[in-house]
């Protein structure tokens, strides 16, 4: 499939806010070492890729959240594919705000 974006808001079900940031950054560095294209903002991060590529690594955030001791994880998606063309990049998406 052509290039995809996918964006993920993570939120490990945790009592301890500090732990739910640590969980947070656990996610984000799983996500800098797949090696896909990303972007990190306020809320989610979004990632561009082979869909199948982006959807295993919200399967393996869920992961890395239980593993570090949430007992319940949430996350939104969001998924924009484009048929058999690829999908504008993030960075033509944003280029115009930095």
């Amino acid at each position: 499939m052509p290039r995809s974006s996918v964006s993920i808001q993570i939120l490990p079900v945790v009592e301890d806010k500090d732990r739910m940031f640590g969980m947070v950054d656990e996610v984000i560095e799983l996500i800098q070492d797949s090696g896909v294209n990303y972007h990190v903002g306020p809320t989610e991060t979004a990632m561009e890729g082979d869909l199948d590529e982006l959807l295993e690594i919200v399967k393996k955030a869920h992961e890395v959240c239980h593993e570090a001791g949430a007992g319940s994880v949430i996350s939104v998606v969001k998924i924009i594919t484009a048929g058999k063309r690829d999908t504008a990049s993030i960075d033509e998406k944003i280029r115009k705000y930095r």
